[in-house]
């Protein structure tokens, strides 16, 4: 006899669906035959599958089974095909009747048939949802990651048993309540404020700028400067995230097995990969392509301390992703997109002891070591970088002191980035873009009119600052979220000024 069940894989951050199709013999000795392109896990599905079905109270049948995994060209991996095989092998026996064209099912078995957590639900859920199927059978775990879907009516399962008493209609399975994505964005609470940050009043204007905007930074100080807890309370002051870029969030986080307490991502991520952190982990990729730091911090914070003590071949990886807003990583097999729109925010020290040009200590690097060491990072990557920006050390009547008249609160600064945010959303209403940094030539020439007086303080700068067309690009782009934090529709000269400010000076610059 012949069963079909109806289940899904990962290819990248999408669903793709699999029909598992059961076929059971009489002819020829018992064997248990899975086919369709299955990796080392499915594989072993054979011996899940039957302590879980023995262990429920049904029979394994003694016989000649044959799995096929469609379609037979796509790689199958992990663990997710357990119980549509389970529940394959039991409809072609002839041990329950049920019909399953309308239903989806993924999930992994213990022995004793109880159900465990499944990476990859999101797509999977998303990927039934798009081949209009009206109800997805899922491990119970993973209900709360599945409700987020609407329109689908999604189905926690406990155990094998309790599906089979359910598709029998011996006892009713109650669909999991639908959720939005405000009932897990009620409470965020921030372990860093921008009020906790004493002085460096330049560099928060530059965060909030930034954050606004979606605008990659560089800081550059000596230690202790507070360049790292600047990067640590910038979480605290991006807008929030829509139901979309939650979404994609959540996919990629969902097939990489990070999903921790909540089953849906409501904060932007941060991540802060160490400096030996190799090319495959920042960017992505291994024999079955998984998504790296780049993309984990999709619509979030990519953190780079100590950035010149990256392998430069790890730091020239980022360049396409950080221009394109994705990765393609190309294998035998295949080849993925992972998404990888991030802010870059990037500290490092001047020099390898950290203290060139430093008025209160002395620079024990000599000259060809600090030329050296700033040389590790390229131009056309520090090209890339919207905001250059010397820290300062901070003086000690300003960490002494208990005034807090000038020290803003995270909330506050908040407000004024989600005010401009919402100023660009509106702006690029039904295209592609999300912020003032992910404009293209043709969105500058559209939304980025500049009177005479700004195009001719741009000439002169270009002239006097010798820079590339890309860095045109990026100060117009600066201008333009400048000028959204003031509310202003036009952008004025003194926006273009500020901007200006935040390129790197030229005789400070070694490459």
């Amino acid at each position: 006899m012949l069963a079909r069940v109806f289940s899904a894989a990962v290819v990248g951050l999408d669903g793709v669906l699999v029909e598992v199709e059961v076929d059971i013999q009489n002819q020829g000795l018992p064997s248990f035959t899975i086919v369709g392109l299955p990796d080392k896990a499915v594989e072993e599905a054979k011996e899940r599958v039957r302590s879980a079905i023995k262990n429920t109270g049904c029979e394994f049948p003694q016989k000649r089974i044959t799995v096929n995994l469609a379609p037979a060209d796509l790689p199958k991996e992990g663990a997710s095909y357990d119980l549509p095989i389970a529940l394959g092998i039991l409809i072609a026996s002839g041990q329950i009747l049920t019909e399953t064209n309308n239903m989806f099912f993924t999930g992994e078995l213990s022995l004793d048939g109880r159900l465990r957590h499944t990476n990859g639900i999101l797509p999977m859920v998303l990927a039934a949802k798009e081949k209009q199927f009206k109800q997805i059978y899922l491990p119970a775990i993973n209900a709360n990651e599945a409700s987020i879907v609407k329109a689908v009516e999604v189905y926690p399962v406990e155990t094998l048993l309790t599906l089979l008493r359910h598709l029998t209609k011996e006892m009713v399975i109650k669909p999991q309540k639908t959720k939005s994505l405000e009932s897990y964005m009620q409470n965020q609470v921030y372990e860093f404020d921008m009020a906790d940050v004493k002085g460096q009043e330049q560099a928060k204007r530059a965060l909030e700028i930034a954050a606004a905007g979606g605008h990659n930074l560089l800081l550059k100080g000596p230690p202790g400067a507070g360049k790292t807890l600047l990067a640590r309370t910038l979480p605290s002051i991006l807008p929030k995230l829509t139901l979309n870029e939650s979404l994609e969030v959540t996919k990629i986080y969902s097939i990489s097995g990070l999903l921790d307490k909540n089953p849906i991502v409501t904060e932007r991520p941060f991540r802060s990969p160490h400096h030996t952190t190799s090319h495959i982990g920042l960017i992505g990729g291994g024999q079955n392509p998984k998504p790296g730091e780049i993309s984990l911090a999709h619509r979030g914070i990519l953190f780079l301390d100590e950035f010149p003590e990256f392998p430069r071949h790890v730091l020239e990886a980022l360049r396409q992703p950080m221009e394109d807003g994705f990765v393609v990583i190309s294998r035998a097999s295949g080849r993925v997109l992972f998404p990888s729109k991030f802010i870059l925010f990037a500290a490092q020290n001047p020099c390898p002891c950290g203290y060139f040009g430093d008025p209160m200590h002395d620079c024990k690097c000599m000259p060809g070591q600090v030329m050296r060491y700033q040389k590790r990072v390229s131009g056309p990557m520090l090209d890339r970088i919207d905001i250059h920006l010397d820290v300062p050390a901070v003086k000690i009547d300003k960490l002494t002191s208990k005034e807090k008249d000038n020290n803003e609160s995270s909330k506050i600064i908040q407000k004024r980035v989600q005010a401009a945010r919402d100023i660009q959303t509106k702006r690029f209403k039904g295209t592609k873009t999300n912020s003032n940094a992910e404009m293209t030539n043709k969105d500058i020439r559209k939304f980025c009119e500049l009177s005479d007086e700004c195009l001719s303080l741009l000439r002169l700068a270009v002239t006097k600052m010798q820079l590339s067309a890309r860095s045109y690009q990026r100060i117009i782009k600066l201008s333009r979220t400048i000028a959204d934090l003031e509310n202003s529709v036009e952008i004025k000269p003194q926006h273009i000024a500020e901007a200006l400010q935040y390129r790197p000076k030229i005789e400070n610059t070694m490459y």
